[in-house]
């Protein structure tokens, strides 16, 4: 049989055995409504009670302050949409301004795009050659009016990690002025790969997702900083303080819990053993196949990504092929497949249509192993080779 290997984990991640254990219970017998008070409601209360906190000490942030979504997209949309919401109906009359970049994810770029037909102002700041966002730009977008800026935390595409420390600290300094302005971040794909602490960050509002960190998909949750008020996206029901209403999945809000507390406990070994994988890999590469070219920023990223294009090779030709070899990777966010268009994020690191058509990302997990990077070099070489090739004679 064709041993199959997995390089896609920033579009997700396989479940951790022992965050099924954990979410098992909660399948079967521990079956009550969390908000019910009768002996089932309180077990299953108790539940997401302890993965709240789970959650909270992995952000260093106080359980209070978690909201469970579900999901990063979802997470994004209550962050952003929520606090603009709030701030209009506190101020109808003046359109608030977003200062975000054009390299963010959809769940943040089309929410602004979105709120932006509906009169608030939006500045997508540019990125550098290795998709930084610059904070003297940030610095100097900020208008009376503004808001709120939204800047990830790391790149799902090029994992390329920005200064939100310094953009913290920025915010502060404004607020210090007595203007109101908040920060969010997206760390859907820094949460588990790097430390992340709300407080080092100064953000008021940070998104995270399960199936990122080895548990299912349908979960996320977002930290708002208290004293942060946003308007509700689900409405309905008084769970989770009225901030988003819907009868809490305990399962699955069992399972972030789990994996949040995993993911702190491996954190080592994503920055020693993973990043040495990765490492590898991407040197091999680099080394051995000509006109291959890193994309994004070499020191300052995940441990875990790598994106590279392939001069002369259409990046989506090169994924089938090496899926054909049992070789799972992607040409970019699993959430835009099936666009024809180059990626966006590759084109703001100002490459070619070539290079940007021609981008891989090769994005490793905690279950991957030196085998499987070995596998990849095998066929990786051979499959560019082909391609250009068939190129050529095209």
């Amino acid at each position: 049989m064709l041993r199959r290997v997995y390089l896609d984990n920033s579009a997700t991640t396989q479940c951790d055995p022992l965050v099924i254990e954990a979410m098992m219970p909660y399948l079967t017998d521990k079956f009550g409504n969390a908000s019910s008070i009768h002996q089932f409601g309180q077990e299953t209360r108790s539940a997401v009670d302890r993965a709240r906190h789970q959650v909270a000490a992995a952000l260093n942030a106080r359980p209070n302050e978690i909201i469970f979504t579900s999901g990063g997209t979802e997470s994004n949309n209550l962050a952003i949409r929520g606090l603009i919401e709030n701030v209009l109906t506190k101020d109808p009359e003046r359109p608030p301004h977003i200062i975000t970049s054009t390299i963010e994810h959809p769940a943040v770029k089309e929410v602004c795009s979105d709120l932006e037909a509906k009169e608030t102002q939006v500045t997508y700041l540019p990125v550098s050659e290795n998709g930084l966002v610059s904070v003297e730009a940030v610095a100097d977008a900020v208008r009376e009016n503004t808001a709120l800026i939204s800047i990830m935390a790391a790149n799902n595409e090029i994992g390329t990690l920005q200064a939100v420390p310094e953009i913290g600290r920025l915010v502060k300094q404004i607020r210090s002025q007595g203007r109101k302005i908040w920060f969010h971040t997206d760390a859907v794909q820094a949460f588990g790969k790097v430390p992340i602490d709300v407080e080092e960050i100064g953000c008021d509002l940070l998104s995270i997702s399960a199936h990122k960190i080895h548990a299912p998909k349908g979960i996320g949750a977002l930290y708002v900083r208290r004293g942060v008020r946003l308007h509700p996206q689900n409405i309905g029901g008084r769970q989770q303080r009225g901030v988003r209403a819907g009868t809490e999945p305990v399962a699955l809000i069992v399972s972030i819990g789990k994996a949040a507390e995993l993911a702190m406990e491996k954190l080592h070994e994503m920055d020693q053993r993973i990043r040495q994988l990765r490492d590898r890999m991407e040197d091999q590469i680099l080394e051995n196949i000509n006109g291959a070219v890193l994309n994004g920023e070499r020191t300052y990223r995940l441990p875990n990504i790598s994106n590279i294009s392939f001069r002369g090779v259409e990046g989506e030709a090169l994924l089938i092929n090496l899926d054909m070899n049992g070789i799972a990777v992607s040409t970019g966010a699993a959430c835009s497949s099936g666009s024809l268009e180059p990626s966006p994020v590759i084109r703001a690191l100002g490459r070619d249509d070539e290079l940007a058509r021609g981008a891989i990302r090769f994005s490793l997990g905690r279950f991957n192993e030196e085998t499987d990077v070995d596998k990849l070099l095998e066929i990786l070489p051979k499959a560019v080779s082909n391609l250009r090739e068939l190129s050529v004679r095209a």
